[in-house]
C-alpha cells in the first residue's frame, strides 16, 4: 500500500475513534444531581415555585381586612371575596390551604418601590401604568367601579351628576383610585380629604367632617348596609377612558412568579371560578345610578 494511502487510513481511523468517544460521553448517564435538578425559577410546576419560603405561599393584605373582601378581619378563614380568590389561586398553583402563610402589609406599602417579603398581595389594588413602574401585576381578578357615599340627609346625597359634587367636601383613602377619581373626574372646588385607611374616611363621614366619601362599589354596599346605615350610595362613576378598572394581584418587580400567577388567575376566570366566588360574596353589589 502506498505511503500516502496508509497515512490517510490512519487519519480516518483516529477521527472515527474520537467520534465514538464523543458519542459515548454524550450517552453516559448524567450525575444524579444534574438529572434531578430543581426546576428553574420560571417553572410553574405545581407546588414547586421559587417562593419566599420553600413549599409555602406567602400572601399579603392590609390590616384590618375589610368586608366584603374578607370576613371578620380574618384573611386566613377563606371567607370573603379576596380570601376565597387567594385560596383558589393557591390551589391552582399547587398549594394546599395549610401551605398558605398570611402576612400583614399596609395598602400603600404593597405597591411601593422596593423588594417585597410576600409572593403576592391581594388588597383591592387597581392595576395602573404608574404602579407598574414599581411592581408587577397579575391579570385582573375583579372589574370594579368607584362609588360615592353620603349621609342621607346631606346635600351630597341629592347629587345626580358629577357637577353636583364639585362644591361638596369629599374624602377618600390616600393612594387609591378612589382619591384619583375625586381629583381627576370630579375636580372639586375644595381639596379632598385624604385618609390613611377607609375606617378614618368612614368616621369622617359619620362626624360630618366630609360630605361624602368615594370607595369601590362593593365596599360602598357593605358600608351603607352594615356600618353607616344612615348613609346611601349616591351613584357610581363610569370607567375613565372606557377602560375597565381592574384589581390585580401585586408581585415584586420582575418576579419569576408573575407569569405563573397570571396563568392561574386566567384559568380561574375562564373556568367560571371567579364568577362563582363573586356571586357568593359580592352579590349585593348590584348596579347603582351612574353619575355623568
Amino acid at each position: 500500500m502506498p505511503l500516502a494511502q496508509r497515512a490517510l487510513r490512519r487519519t480516518a481511523s483516529a477521527a472515527t475513534v474520537a467520534l465514538l468517544a464523543v458519542v459515548a460521553v454524550g450517552c453516559a448517564p448524567q450525575p444524579e444531581d444534574e438529572a434531578d435538578a430543581t426546576p428553574s425559577a420560571n417553572s410553574c410546576d405545581k407546588g414547586k415555585l421559587a417562593t419566599e419560603t420553600s413549599g409555602k405561599l406567602t400572601i399579603a393584605t392590609d390590616e384590618p381586612a375589610y368586608e366584603p373582601w374578607f370576613k371578620d378581619d380574618k384573611p386566613a378563614n377563606g371567607e370573603g371575596y379576596e380570601s376565597a380568590v387567594a385560596y383558589a389561586v393557591a390551589k391552582q398553583l399547587g398549594y394546599a390551604e395549610s401551605d398558605v402563610v398570611w402576612q400583614s402589609v399596609p395598602f400603600n406599602k404593597a405597591f411601593a418601590p422596593g423588594e417585597k417579603t410576600f409572593d403576592f398581595d391581594i388588597n383591592q389594588v387597581s392595576i395602573s401604568a404608574e404602579r407598574k413602574k414599581a411592581v408587577d401585576f397579575s391579570s385582573g381578578y375583579y372589574d370594579v367601579r368607584q362609588a360615592v357615599i353620603a349621609l342621607k340627609d346631606s346635600k351630597a346625597a341629592k347629587a345626580t351628576s358629577i357637577a353636583d359634587l364639585k362644591d361638596v367636601k369629599l374624602g377618600a383613602q390616600v393612594g387609591t383610585t378612589s382619591l384619583n377619581y375625586i381629583n381627576d373626574v370630579v375636580k372639586p372646588t375644595e381639596a379632598p380629604a385624604a385618609y390613611a385607611k377607609n375606617d378614618q374616611a368612614k368616621s369622617a363621614l359619620k362626624n360630618g367632617q366630609v360630605d361624602a366619601i368615594v370607595v369601590d362599589l362593593p365596599t360602598a354596599f357593605y358600608i351603607t348596609a352594615a356600618e353607616v346605615t344612615d348613609a346611601k350610595i349616591v351613584g357610581q362613576f363610569e370607567n375613565s377612558g372606557g377602560t375597565p378598572e381592574r384589581f390585580g394581584l401585586v408581585l415584586d418587580k420582575g418576579s419569576a412568579l408573575t407569569s405563573c400567577v397570571t396563568d392561574a388567575v386566567d384559568t380561574l376566570r375562564e373556568d367560571g371560578t371567579l364568577a362563582s366566588i363573586e356571586k357568593q360574596w359580592l352579590s349585593e353589589a348590584v348596579d347603582a345610578p351612574v353619575l355623568k
